[in-house]
């Protein structure tokens, strides 16, 4: 082997080291990136007609993803665990680089696949610890030794592209079955996307009851899969779609469910106010739940969770786990955010009016909903109030992966 396949070098130059060892599967993660720029995998393809970013497949987009990390992951030279969590970080890298910032699903799925590295590495080594003798061999004697881990040259350039400082010393270890064994956990992870919509509505009847009458805004398949499962099992309610101008997705919504037999109503965003005083219950689609337990969603969602605040209206965010951002909302209604077109609010013909030259159209794609604002996160794990997401955030994803990808 030669030096360059010895060990996998900055994660800023991972595209370097796939074309000099591996150049099949830089080309297919070019490939992967250049469908992601153009928007033909992610949430955020463009509309062109409107100018607005249209919801389709999120879902889809997170199993794409985990299908490349296995094939990434399985054919290529890594030695340890801590040469693949390099791999990985500079996938991800690569990825937020091509379009991955405005789609944080694909960073949340490389850092979960991260996590279950680190928890196969540090579970592999405790359990050697366990089942050695009392007996120090040389190898564990030398290991003690914090001097001899950072004597290695090769294990101290790893250890300089980790905030956290140096791995443990199991990290280094290679083991034949090592890569099996993340296949298999990243299996697991397709299956768990797999039955999220499932999970999810079995729950519908815990939070939907006979005669109420619920407020949702736009499109959103989720929620729409939740409302049909609780109809499915008998239960009669009433949902008042807000359209979501421009996009007007709550009017395809609004169909779909009508078609289903469920009594719907679509009404203009600026009334949502007027008929808040009616609604039992608020269900709110998700971009991105934040690590503070905010909410960031579709445009307009920030105005309809104030509005069911002054109303004591609860508000239920319906969402799957892949959507658990481990992030800040540090620039407040600008954090995850998009400006896009204003053509979808006026026309060219109206644009070009001399009066409009002096107005400052801002078109923004989502909205941030304070966790205050929101209730309840009903997941495909169970349902969890804002204040317990911190909790959620330490179970799916290591903490030194955070910020990883920035």
């Amino acid at each position: 082997m030669s030096s360059s396949e010895e060990a996998i070098p900055d994660p800023n130059d991972i595209r370097k080291w796939l074309s000099a060892n591996h150049p099949k599967h830089l080309s297919i993660l070019e490939k992967f990136e250049v469908e992601l720029k153009l928007g033909r995998l992610s949430i955020n393809s463009s509309v062109q007609q409107q100018g607005m970013l249209a919801s389709t497949d999120r879902l889809g987009l997170v199993t794409r993803t985990l299908e490349l990390l296995k094939v990434l992951i399985g054919s290529t030279r890594w030695k340890n665990a801590a040469e693949l969590l390099l791999l990985l970080r500079g996938i991800g890298r690569e990825l937020h680089a091509f379009g991955g910032f405005r789609e944080p699903t694909i960073g949340n799925v490389v850092r979960r696949v991260m996590a279950a590295v680190r928890e196969e590495a540090t579970e592999r080594g405790n359990a050697a610890a366990q089942h050695s003798t009392n007996r120090p061999s040389m190898q564990s004697i030398l290991w003690a030794n914090p001097q001899h881990h950072r004597s290695s040259n090769s294990n101290s350039s790893i250890n300089s592209h980790f905030d956290d400082g140096d791995l443990p010393a199991n990290f280094y270890i290679e083991r034949p079955d090592f890569k099996q064994n993340i296949m298999e956990a990243i299996q697991e992870i397709m299956l768990d996307l797999e039955d999220t919509h499932k999970n999810i509505n079995e729950q519908a009847l815990s939070y939907i009851h006979t005669d109420e009458v619920i407020l949702t805004y736009g499109k959103s398949k989720t929620i729409e899969s939740f409302l049909k499962a609780a109809f499915a099992k008998k239960r009669k309610f009433q949902v008042v779609i807000c359209e979501g101008a421009p996009n007007m997705g709550g009017h395809e919504m609004a169909k779909s469910l009508s078609d289903a037999g469920i009594d719907t109503i679509v009404i203009n965003d600026s009334a949502t106010f007027a008929v808040m005083a009616r609604v039992n219950k608020v269900l709110l689609p998700a971009h991105a739940v934040l690590a503070n337990g905010g909410l960031i969603a579709s445009s307009g969602c920030n105005m309809v969770a104030l509005a069911a605040s002054i109303v004591s209206v609860p508000v239920v965010c319906v969402v799957g786990m892949f959507k658990l951002c481990p992030m800040y909302p540090h620039e407040g209604q600008d954090t995850l955010q998009d400006i896009v077109s204003p053509s979808s609010i006026l026309s060219l013909s109206e644009l070009r009016d001399p009066l409009m030259k002096e107005v400052d159209f801002v078109n923004p794609v989502h909205d941030y909903v304070a966790p205050e604002l929101v209730n309840l996160y009903v997941t495909n794990v169970g349902a969890f109030q804002p204040s317990y997401i911190y909790r959620l955030l330490a179970e799916n994803y290591h903490s030194d992966d955070w910020e990883s990808f920035e």
